[in-house]
């Protein structure tokens, strides 16, 4: 009895963790906001003795863990009728994985411990893998390869933007459902090689791939011309704010006297990040609010006076979520940037993530909407472009870094700035 009792308050704590009971310390955020939240002042309402088999708790906490009562039958009967021996570690995990997937809500999840290692891995830059980059479509059901790395083992062998990822080894085939599996079998021991399969302009094409120690950067820049300079933004993560300030540095040096910001297929991530990059641009103010399910604004990503004085377009593509469109909404409400490409993807939501538990597990929510300075929604909306510029069909824009001449987008992008600049022929 004592040992059904104990699981109880497992997973009532652990139901705790993953609602919020927590007392919430620091905010910032991954595909949106994140939390640290902190367990050290929890008070379970349970007096659990060193000794002994009682456990006295209140009649709410009873009533609170009777909603397990089914769990637990289900540990049970596993413990009994399973054909081999249970782990109950995986089985809680499993059972953490499905409490937020009854949230039904694609942004909401659980990580293992073996997954929440890898997401802070990703987030520093270098991790073990085949160097590429893929953003998945529920609405098409494809994985598309959104970026090669510099030198990997990807690059080396022939992988292109715009590739379709198929198949990895000879069973998996990829969806967006089983993507992390697929990114899971990818990753490994560098010198070890995986099959890997894509769809090019319909056609499977196959690779096998070694694994590698892959270096991520999320910042590359260059004068386009003797005074208009580019920076492409890959993601909001590690140390990219810093990066991002260093190349703007660069290319004023330089001489460039307009910027031309590339957000294009990029997914968002740290909206901290965001902020410091904002803030180079934009005096006291907001970069965005949050608004919470009862109604409640927070203003938790404001900037400060002492902005770099100069002309910005903002380059998108349908691709271009979360922390891309608040830079993107902040930057054209505030700090008169033109933004050019096609219509956002329109993530307007921001996640808390945070560590849960002993066994070094973690997760992210939903738990807030975001609006831009004015109070313009972004969710399921996205941000129009000011000058619309769509790729033609069939062009999966496969096109080298800062090649004005044939990407479309970014010779429309160099024309708009032009003209800002008073430089238009």
């Amino acid at each position: 009895m004592r040992k059904k009792w104990m699981l109880a308050l497992c997973l009532t704590l652990t139901a705790c963790l993953l609602s919020g009971c927590m007392s919430m310390l620091a905010a910032d955020s991954l595909f949106g906001t994140s939390s640290v939240i902190d367990a050290s002042g929890a008070d379970s309402g349970a007096a659990v003795p060193e000794d002994g088999d009682t456990v006295t708790i209140s009649r709410e906490l009873y009533e609170r863990y009777r909603q397990f009562d089914e769990l637990l039958e289900l540990m049970d009967a596993a413990d009994a009728n399973f054909y081999l021996e249970t782990d109950h570690t995986k089985m809680l995990q499993g059972a953490s994985a499905g409490l937020l997937s009854g949230l039904e809500d694609p942004y909401s999840f659980y990580y293992d411990p073996e997954g929440w290692t890898k997401l802070w891995e990703e987030d520093e830059g270098e991790y073990a893998g085949v160097g590429i980059l893929i953003s998945s479509y529920y609405a098409t059901g494809i994985c598309k390869i959104s970026r090669v790395f510099e030198g990997s083992p990807a690059q080396k062998a022939g992988v292109r933007r715009g590739d379709i990822l198929y198949r990895v080894g000879e069973d998996l085939y990829v969806v967006p459902e089983t993507l992390q599996d697929a990114v899971d079998i990818m990753r490994g021991t560098p010198g070890t090689t995986v099959d890997v399969t894509f769809l090019r302009s319909g056609e499977e094409i196959t690779f096998t791939l070694e694994r590698a120690i892959i270096n991520v950067n999320q910042i590359e820049s260059t004068m386009l011309t003797e005074d208009v300079g580019l920076i492409a933004l890959y993601e909001f993560a590690g140390k990219c704010d810093e990066e991002f300030e260093a190349a703007l540095n660069s290319l004023i040096a330089q001489g460039a006297r307009g910027l031309i910001i590339d957000l294009r297929d990029n997914p968002g991530g740290w909206v901290s990040a965001a902020r410091n990059i904002g803030d180079l641009f934009l005096d006291t103010g907001d970069l965005c609010y949050l608004v919470y399910r009862d109604g409640v604004e927070r203003h938790d990503y404001p900037t400060f006076d002492g902005k770099v004085e100069i002309p910005l377009v903002m380059l998108v593509n349908e691709n271009s979520a979360s922390a891309s469109e608040i830079l993107t909404g902040a930057l054209r409400e505030r700090a008169d940037a033109t933004v050019v490409g096609v219509n956002t993807y329109g993530k307007g939501i921001v996640q808390m993530v945070s560590a849960v538990g002993t066994e070094g597990a973690g997760f992210q929510m939903t738990i807030a909407e975001y609006l831009t300075p004015l109070g313009n929604r972004v969710h399921k909306v996205g941000l129009a472009p000011d000058v619309e510029i769509a790729l033609e069909e069939g062009d999966n824009g496969e096109y080298d870094f800062a090649d004005a001449e044939n990407d479309p987008q970014l010779k429309t992008a160099l024309e708009t700035m032009l003209q800002k600049m008073g430089q238009a022929e």
